[in-house]
This record gives C-alpha cells, sequence and structure tokens, in this order.
C-alpha cells in the first residue's frame, strides 16, 4: 500500500467577523426583565388591542366581500391578516396567529382567486372571531386547535408549501 501524505486543514479566515468586531454581547438580563415588566403593565390593554385588530379584519373580509374579491380588497384582508399573525401571539392569543398565518397564504399572490375558495376564507375570519370572543388563549385549547387544523389541513391542498411562510 502507498504512503499517503498527512491531511492538512486550513480554516480560511472570517473577513465579516473581523469587520463586525468578533461575536455578539451577551443578551443583557436585566434589559430582557425590563422589557417584560413593561409588557406586563400594558397587558391589561390587550384586549381592546385585539378587538380593534379583529374589527380591523373584519371590515376588510366585508369589503372582500361586497367586492367580489378585488385586488384592492384581498391586498387589505392580506394585510389585516398579516398583522393579527404578528400581534396575537403578543396579546396571548396564539391560535389567532396560526390561524391568521393559514390566512395570509390563502390571501398571498401565490394564491389565484379561484384557488381560495370564499367559504375557506370565511372559516378563517369566522375562526379568529370565535376564538377572540370566547377568550380561547391557550394554544392547547381542544376545540382551538381543531379549528386551526382544519384550517391548515384545507389549505394544504391549495397552497404549495413555502419555507418562508
Amino acid at each position: 500500500m502507498a504512503k499517503q501524505k498527512p491531511i492538512e486543514i486550513f480554516t480560511p479566515p472570517n473577513a465579516l467577523k473581523a469587520k463586525i468586531g468578533g461575536g455578539l454581547p451577551a443578551l443583557d438580563q436585566k434589559a430582557i426583565a425590563r422589557a417584560e415588566v413593561a409588557l406586563l403593565k400594558l397587558s391589561d390593554q390587550f384586549v381592546d388591542w385585539i378587538t380593534d385588530e379583529l374589527e380591523h379584519l373584519s371590515e376588510a373580509w366585508a369589503n372582500y366581500e361586497k367586492t367580489g374579491g378585488s385586488e384592492s380588497a384581498k391586498y387589505e384582508l392580506h394585510r389585516r391578516s398579516h398583522d393579527l399573525k404578528g400581534l396575537a401571539p403578543t396579546y396571548g392569543y396564539p391560535l389567532v396567529g396560526r390561524i391568521c398565518n393559514t390566512l395570509c397564504k390563502l390571501t398571498s399572490d401565490e394564491v389565484s382567486e379561484r384557488q381560495a375558495p370564499l367559504a375557506l376564507l370565511r372559516a378563517h375570519v369566522d375562526a379568529v372571531r370565535a376564538i377572540v370572543k370566547n377568550k380561547i388563549k391557550a394554544d392547547d385549547h381542544p376545540i382551538g386547535l381543531a379549528l386551526a387544523a382544519e384550517l391548515e389541513a384545507q389549505i394544504k391542498k391549495l397552497v404549495p408549501a413555502t419555507p418562508h411562510a
């Protein structure tokens, strides 16, 4: 058997790390604690805020139905569902965020109007209303989970999987 040459490992310099000055600083635990206290102080307003967001979503839905799904109405419905997707978990309604995530997929530019059945869009809006009205805050609530799972199952048939969604 022929004698093999020794393996040499070469690690190229990390130019980006040198430019930004090394690793990231440690998280400031005191700042995180202050933010959590501030969020707790605001939490009594979350019910009002989620109710306002739900009203905006309901108005966008009513306009979508009234206009027969015009592009501007579809955009507004998407925008409102996108807002709720991000805000709902902060307000204590993680299932609303989950359902609005699938509503965003249905109203995205990747889905045409013929692929987004009116009844499925309505079901999403109605599910959000039901969760907020019934104050379903637990992300493991059996009825809320069943709603979210069924809506997700329905859109899997219509919307191609996207890694960024």
